[in-house]
């Protein structure tokens, strides 16, 4: 008895287990192994108990909603990116149209894929909850295939609205464009217009006779020209006469060009020889408004060179003979050599220029002109050397002095005088007069740069 009782237990407990319903293995409904536990009248069999399951209503429903929420958070934020762009550029409407319709159809890609989940799951499912499941689904289909509709709809919409954005600028644009093509027509037609006005005016006139006209009128001028040339060459022979009646002295007058880089030599008026042994030179710069005289000091020779600081003044000469004074004085301001200002303009952007000089004079002693030296004129100092040996080096200070050659001489022209310090000083000829002018202003530049002023022996200063 005892082992039949235990048997008719043991289909009793499993009957109250597994009662109506569908069969179903305990351990995968409830996820956990059956434990044993031993009894005095037989072995019982004791199931966990598993945690509270969803029903399959709620699941269904609650999947549904989070795919809707994620399908309208991602539709609104794509379009509304999408469209941002859009309406900055009009170039990319149809670019973004083709990005709007893939949306689309990963929406239609999701449903999809959702229908197939949701198929899967009513295969699964039992008996009673198919219809729950089927109408779960048909409301699902419903609602996405609305806001498919909707979103549709709307970028529609959007798209229309910004094809019509660029359709009124295409329109302005075409609007100036023809603006711009008719006032352009208008201006070329008035032009053309004035032009042949022009050509009939000059057609009722003789053009032979207008060439006549033009050419009497620059012979007119070139007469002109010369008649005041003269002119003021009969003032000068005038004046120098004056002064021969009221001194009883020769005539002077300066001969050779008066330009920077010429020589000026004083000659008497009616070709008599005049020994200058027995009569002191002195010349002076005077400036071309008013009378006020400078002594240019150590220039006592019959011939002189200008240099850059006569540019725009008068020379003057004057010759005592005998206890009497006679003038010789240029006609007008010394001009400037053509290209010289551009040439050292373009040397002074370099910080150093060289020039190759001879040697003629050392303290006032002649030397031998056979060697070539080179002087470097920079932006704080002045060097002389000869290959690597440095005869000279000295920054500008006070004590220096620069000036274009006085003592006369063939070579004066192309010559310089520098005194680097008190008792140095060199006589400097260079290769042309383009170059010693040159080494003058530019040297000057430099030491004014310093706050220094180069000047001759005896020059005075403005400071």
């Amino acid at each position: 008895m005892t082992r039949s009782s235990t048997i008719d237990f043991g289909r009793k407990k499993q009957g109250e287990l597994f009662g109506s319903g569908p069969l179903r293995p305990a351990n995968i409904i409830r996820n956990k192994f059956p434990t044993y536990k031993n009894g005095s009248n037989g072995i019982f069999i004791k199931l966990a108990d598993a945690p509270e399951m969803p029903s399959l209503k709620e699941a269904v429903a609650k999947e549904t909603t989070d795919l809707l929420d994620r399908c309208q958070r991602l539709s609104v934020r794509e379009l509304t990116m999408k469209f941002e762009k859009g309406f900055n550029t009009a170039t990319l409407l149809s670019n973004e149209a083709k990005w709007r319709h893939a949306a689309l159809l990963e929406r239609d890609i999701l449903l999809k894929n959702l229908k197939s989940v949701l198929e899967s799951l009513r295969g699964r499912v039992g008996g009673k909850n198919k219809d729950e499941i089927e109408e779960s689904l048909s409301m699902a289909s419903k609602d996405a295939k609305r806001i498919v509709d909707e979103e549709r709809a709307n970028a529609q919409l959007e798209i229309e609205s910004a094809k019509a954005a660029v359709q009124k600028i295409q329109l302005a644009l075409q609007e100036h464009e023809n603006f711009y093509q008719r006032t352009g027509k208008q201006d070329v037609d008035e032009l053309k217009e004035e032009v042949q006005e022009a050509r009939r005016v000059k057609m009722l006139h003789c053009p032979s006779k207008a060439m006549e006209i033009e050419n009497e009128i620059q012979v007119l001028r070139d007469q002109l020209a010369e008649k005041s040339s003269d002119s003021l060459h009969l003032l000068k022979e005038l004046e120098l006469h004056r002064s021969y009646e009221e001194n009883d002295m020769p005539l002077y007058e300066l001969k050779g060009l008066e330009t920077l880089g010429s020589m000026l030599r004083i000659v008497v008026q009616d070709c008599a020889h005049v020994d200058f042994s027995n009569s002191s030179i002195q010349w002076f710069r005077i400036q071309p408004e008013g009378s006020k005289k400078e002594i240019i000091s150590g220039a006592t020779k019959p011939v002189y060179a200008p240099e850059p600081h006569d540019v725009g003044r008068y020379i003057q000469a004057e010759i005592k003979f005998g206890g009497q004074i006679s003038i010789a004085k240029t006609s007008g301001p010394i001009d400037p050599a053509a290209g010289l200002v551009d040439y050292v303009e373009a040397l002074v952007r370099n910080p150093e220029t060289d020039y190759n000089v001879v040697i003629l004079q050392v303290n006032g002693i002649a030397q031998a002109a056979d060697s070539v030296h080179v002087l470097s004129i920079g932006r704080l100092r002045m060097r002389l050397a000869k290959e690597k040996a440095v005869v000279a080096k000295e920054f500008y200070s006070s004590s220096m002095q620069l000036c274009g050659v006085r003592g006369g001489g063939d070579a004066a022209p192309q010559a310089i005088f520098w005194q680097p310090r008190k008792d140095l000083s060199f006589v400097l000829a260079f290769e042309t007069t383009r170059e010693r002018n040159s080494a003058l202003m530019l040297a000057r530049r430099f030491a004014i740069d310093c706050n220094i002023i180069l000047t001759g022996p005896g020059d005075k200063t403005p400071w």
